[in-house]
């Protein structure tokens, strides 16, 4: 690197210039927005038709606790500092302190935006640090972001996957004498697009989202010149809801974004409340702006392949080491776990297996499943190999819960009875830690696999004249496919027959209202019929295992075997605002429920369950199925010795006392949970909150 120029930086007064013989890069000053970035030919890679304030800015959403109004903000700095220059990096920081005696309304954080230009490099970082004193007014934070505007001349062409790269429509393609405007302002039919090769397609930015964990790379290409934009993103630690929270990427404008809280296909729930006048601190990224360019006449695809080269020679090298702020930690302050996941899912197999490929993460302590719904900590997520083994590096020093889920296993886990501490250079072992998972008894029967998710079920092809025509676009992302459910039962609702019916074939992705003639919409009710040839009402109650992938203003109402009975043996109550069906989503939030069936509501013979969504207000009432499942009593021999303690030898958990004393703590817990849900019919939710 020391073959290259110096990083300089020039002070403009009302501007910042870094350069360093690749790249320029101009900041507004004190306010710190990208208003200029000078590469590969081009004096501006940003929208220069645009005023200043709309090239790249940080903004953020956020309200008073009613959260009546939502306000948006672009947090213009109010002080600059040069943190570092040294001819190798250049870092600077911009502040816009909390002002409690402002006149205009402000949101209760001090933000600091740092940008960092070093030596040889084709792309700058930029970072920020928000944070909260102790007594400062409580507020809800509902977005925070980065946006870069390119310009709409030069980026024509998208790519936020290796099969998702296309052209894409201009920003005026969206106007209102070229496009009509479909059930919602993000989404819109090309009637008249620039380019006729679009036209009768529908462009909709939540298309183009993915999950976190697979968003570490996206942007746009210039074919004249050659270059291209895009965002780097080497860890997901700061961003909101998990590893498989979705959010978008980049989108028509050309717009690229590096989104890290946000509410999209989650719902309020992650937009964190701040309450008691509580303090905060949280860093966003960094997050690399790459930029990549090509001679003319070479593919422009090859600018996508040079800079997934780039992301990867950038994911090792988090935590990055150059950072001035002492807040924010280095690899050397950090920690570390590893440890085994077992499964042992009672009825189902008879000695623990090992949970092949599992998500395993540390995030604030709480409930099971709290985590996704969290946005306020930090979340450090790894996936077990096929024996179940994991490790989670670079953890930040703290106190956490382990949680985690097992793909094909119902239900969330987290390890009880302890929370971990990680400290900066520890390396804690945890062992071989055992999920069992809710379990009563043998399995009857079973809708879908347990995947968080309702891919596996029945998605229409999409009406034509809504079509999409990227050809690696997921069927589920297509537009209007909630209006697919009145055309295929247009007066008779979904029955789904144990034995005879494919879920991939005739269980519907989603449970939505019928649209009615009038322009009304109707509840809903389906029906899974089954056969019981023998009834063992002595054994105690039935269990149904219900996985919901997503809910939107919705409920589920169960009965059985009367489906106009006032009360149903169930009702979640109306959950969720997860608004994956409108967003083209396959999943949204996960609940998991068990409820108890009455033995004596059954019968010898054919049975129906009546899965009955009651909310009919619009067209994206509804929710998607993960996985039903019921469940037989336990034999009487099953229920005197728990299999899941019966079955293991000496040699599965006497290699230690600490493992034996969490396989009895975990079975002890469950055993605390069944006596619970068996004191009352229909029982909510697993533990003491949704999973």
């Amino acid at each position: 690197m020391s073959s290259f120029p110096d990083v300089t930086f020039s002070d403009l007064g009302n501007k910042i210039v870094l350069e360093n013989g690749i790249v320029q890069v101009t900041l507004s000053k004190p306010g710190g927005l990208v208003t200029g970035v000078k590469y590969g030919g081009l004096d501006n890679l940003l929208e220069v038709l645009n005023k200043e304030t709309n090239r790249g800015y940080w903004d953020l959403n956020w309200s008073e606790p009613d959260g009546r109004v939502d306000n948006f903000d672009v947090p213009d700095g109010t002080t600059f500092e040069v943190v570092r220059a040294d001819g190798d990096i250049v870092e600077v920081s911009f502040v816009r302190p909390y002002n409690d005696q402002s006149e205009k309304p402000m949101v209760p954080l001090t933000i600091d935006k740092r940008f960092a230009l070093h030596r040889g490099h084709s792309g700058f970082y930029t970072c920020g640090i928000y944070e909260r004193l102790a007594g400062w007014r409580d507020f809800n934070l509902n977005q925070t972001r980065i946006a870069f505007k390119l310009r709409k001349d030069r980026f024509q062409h998208m790519a936020v996957a290796e099969n998702k790269i296309r052209l894409m429509p201009l920003p005026d393609d969206l106007s209102p004498d070229r496009a009509q405007q479909l059930a919602y302002k993000e989404a819109h039919l090309l009637v008249n697009p620039r380019n006729p090769t679009l036209k009768g397609e529908v462009d909709d930015k939540y298309q183009y989202l993915c999950e976190n964990q697979d968003n570490k790379i996206h942007g746009w290409m210039s074919q004249d010149p050659l270059v291209g934009f895009w965002i780097i993103t080497a860890s997901n630690e700061f961003r909101n809801g998990g590893p498989v929270k979705q959010d978008l990427t980049s989108h028509t404008g050309p717009t690229c974004l590096s989104m890290w809280h946000s509410a999209h296909l989650a719902g309020i729930e992650l937009c964190p409340q701040f309450r008691n006048q509580e303090p905060w601190q949280k860093i966003f990224g960094p997050v690399y702006i790459y930029l990549n360019s090509a001679p003319a006449g070479t593919d422009m695809k090859s600018l996508w392949e040079e800079a997934k080269e780039q992301m990867n020679a950038e994911l090792p090298q988090w935590p990055y080491s150059w950072p001035s702020s002492p807040k924010f930690a280095k690899a050397a302050d950090r920690g570390q776990i590893s440890g085994r996941i077992l499964v042992h899912d009672r009825f189902a197999k008879t000695a623990l297996s090992p949970g092949a490929n599992a998500y395993l993460g540390l995030a604030l302590p709480g409930a099971k499943g709290s985590w996704q719904r969290d946005s306020k900590g930090y979340q450090f997520w790894s996936r077990a190999d096929s024996n179940g083994n994991f490790s989670i590096k670079n953890v930040l020093p703290g106190v956490y819960d382990l949680y985690g889920w097992v793909p094909g296993v119902f239900g969330d886990y987290k390890r009880e009875g302890e929370t971990i501490t990680i400290t900066a250079g520890g390396k804690l072992e945890l062992g071989d830690v055992v999920y069992e998972p809710p379990r009563d008894g043998p399995t009857v029967w079973e809708i879908g696999t347990p995947t968080r998710t309702a891919e596996e079920f029945y998605i229409p092809d999409v009406d034509p004249k809504y079509i999409n025509r990227l050809p690696s676009l997921e069927k589920w992302r297509q537009y209007g496919l909630w209006e697919r459910y009145t055309e295929l039962y247009p007066t008779e609702d979904l029955i789904y027959t144990v034995g005879a019916s494919d879920w991939s074939k005739d269980w519907f992705y989603a449970h939505l209202c019928r649209k009615n003639a009038d322009g009304t919409y109707s509840p809903t009710t389906w029906q899974i019929r089954f056969q019981l040839p023998a009834l063992s009402p002595n054994l105690g109650d039935y269990k149904l295992r219900m996985a919901i992938a997503s809910s939107n203003l919705a409920a589920v109402q169960v009965r059985v075997n009367d489906a106009s009975s006032a009360d149903p043996v169930f009702d979640t109550k109306q959950v969720g605002r997860c608004n994956a069906i409108a967003r083209h989503g396959i999943h949204g939030l996960y609940w998991a429920w068990n409820v108890n069936i009455p033995a004596a509501l059954l019968k010898q013979g054919e049975n129906v369950l009546y899965l009955t969504q009651p909310h009919a207000t619009g067209p994206f009432n509804g929710v998607q199925y993960d996985y039903l499942r019921l469940e037989a009593p336990a034999p009487p021999a099953a229920a005197a010795a728990p299999s899941s303690l019966a079955s293991m030898t000496t040699t599965t958990f006497g290699h230690t006392e600490r493992v034996l004393r969490e396989i009895m703590w975990n079975y002890v817990s469950h055993q605390l949970v069944e006596l619970r849900l068996s004191l009352k019919v229909g029982a909510g939710l697993d533990g003491d909150s949704r999973s």
